[in-house]
């Protein structure tokens, strides 16, 4: 279970909730509820008690309708079951708003709010589901969860955008604007699927990180005007802790049989439990340096031995070593670089890192030298783990693991060079702050390369992108 503050020690209210439950009670004992529930969630206790090593997930699934009810809301349901048993957590379903309270809403790591349509909260109600949600809880939004509680301000803001209108059911092409998120990391650029394509009445691009958006090209009746978000992820809804999920996906009981979007609902959900990490804070202004095309990777050149190969999925893999592939059109002073990585995850224990402020060579060792090493490797000292300077400074150790997904699951790095300063983030996370002293090194100038480690460390990377610093970014740190 995610580490975030629950909002109140659990005493649970069972009777609010409607629908079986699909595996252990994760609440405290509660004298109303059925002899089996209450020695259920009194074992959960003591396990609590005990220092279990993993204790269990809960997801609540909320589906009240006060207008239009969609049909496919029983396949939700169920297709959120199914993702429960496969990942671990239990699912209770309710379509009684007084589950709304904050002793109740304390038990689960995030709420789905399934197709929910119209004012479905009084303000009692809607005030608990803000507490819990900036005390660090989950919200996962389907479909018209967008279609809801239009009076609610932060409802708005947490859901990210308000439903508008929607052209008839038909086939379109969904581009994916995010690779490395749970929620997107299964599908190629272009996902091909058929639902009820909604126009949203603002663009949440502002203040979400948009995993996917619509081709209006490639259907009729889009109107958002080209740049058309359909699922997007915010990670500090509010200036809170609390995680938020939408997709727009969901109209047909069909979609819930699909296994690409039920991969795609289960990443979200894994994300606003806190179980998979991802970086969600807004993202413009990046510029890629390799996009998966032949063309992009072009650019690149190999110094040393090895080097890495493409794969039809955009992505490339290290092979052999030891070497480095470097940019070679331009050099960079203040920036932000981000790029998205995946150990292997055979033998857990891969090697790779990111080299930074060096200077043109086809020789590896010059980057090793005169620049800096960001370094990708599960096993190694602090000094030359996952998150370090490789050799110079340990990353946050405890901030890091909290971020850090396992081996064969993608990671997102920003780095973030300002004059001799380097900052590094983990999946949105600061891990690293470190500052250049050296007098035979500089990170105001230099170039960017990965490393390809040895044959037996195989890293895959994708998603290259830079966006470049205006001075007053740059001065100001933000």
């Amino acid at each position: 279970m995610r580490a975030r503050a629950r909002l109140i020690t659990a005493t649970a209210a069972a009777a609010l909730l409607i629908g079986c439950v699909s595996g252990p009670a994760a609440s405290d004992p509660d004298p109303t509820a059925p002899s089996g529930e209450r020695d259920r969630a009194g074992e959960r206790e003591r396990d609590r008690a005990g220092d279990r090593d993993r204790a269990a997930e809960r997801v609540l699934v909320f589906s009240r309708t006060a207008g239009f009810r969609h049909d496919s809301i029983p396949a939700g349901i169920a297709a959120v079951r199914d993702l429960g048993a496969t990942h671990g957590f239990t699912v209770d379903a309710t379509e009684n708003a007084a589950a709304f309270t904050p002793k109740n809403l304390a038990r689960y790591d995030a709420v789905v709010w399934l197709s929910t349509t119209g004012d479905v909260l009084n303000g009692k109600q809607q005030s608990a589901f803000e507490q819990y949600i900036r005390a660090g809880g989950g919200y996962v939004g389907v479909h018209a969860a967008a279609d809801t509680e239009y009076d609610w301000p932060f409802y708005g803001r947490l859901a990210g955008a308000y439903f508008q209108s929607h052209p008839a059911i038909q086939a379109a092409d969904v581009q994916v604007e995010d690779h490395a998120h749970p929620a997107t990391a299964h599908l190629g650029p272009v996902w091909e699927r058929t639902d009820e394509w909604y126009d949203y009445r603002s663009n949440p691009r502002a203040r979400a990180r948009v995993l996917a958006s619509l081709d209006e090209s490639s259907y009729s009746g889009g109107s958002m005007g080209g740049d058309h978000p359909i699922a997007w992820c915010q990670g500090d809804v509010d200036g809170t802790p609390g995680r938020s999920f939408y997709t727009g996906g969901g109209h047909t009981e069909e979609s819930f049989a699909d296994p690409a979007f039920r991969r795609h609902l289960g990443g979200g959900i894994r994300y606003a439990m806190g179980t998979a990490q991802a970086d969600c804070r807004p993202e413009q202004g990046y510029e890629p340096l390799f996009d998966g095309t032949a063309e992009s990777l072009a650019r690149w050149r190999q110094a040393g031995p090895g080097s890495f190969a493409r794969e039809d999925d955009g992505t490339i893999t290290s092979v052999g070593g030891m070497g480095l592939l470097w940019y070679a059109p331009e050099q960079f002073g203040a920036y932000s670089l981000k790029l998205d990585w995946r150990m292997t995850g055979t033998d857990k224990d891969d090697n790779s890192g990111i080299f930074v402020g060096f200077p043109p060579s086809d020789d590896p060792w010059t980057a090793v030298a005169n620049g800096y090493e960001i370094q990708i490797d599960a096993t190694d000292v602090p000094e030359k783990t996952t998150g370090s300077v490789y050799g110079f400074k340990s990353a946050d150790l405890a901030a890091r693991d909290r971020a850090l997904n396992p081996p064969g699951e993608w990671n997102t790095y920003e780095l973030r060079v300002e004059g001799e300063r380097l900052r590094i983030r983990l999946n949105g996370v600061q891990i690293n702050d470190f500052t250049n002293t050296d007098p035979a090194r500089s990170l105001r100038d230099g170039h960017i390369g990965i490393q390809n480690h040895g044959a037996d460390d195989q890293v895959a990377f994708r998603d290259i992108r830079v966006r470049e610093l205006a001075a007053a970014e740059e001065a100001g740190g933000r």
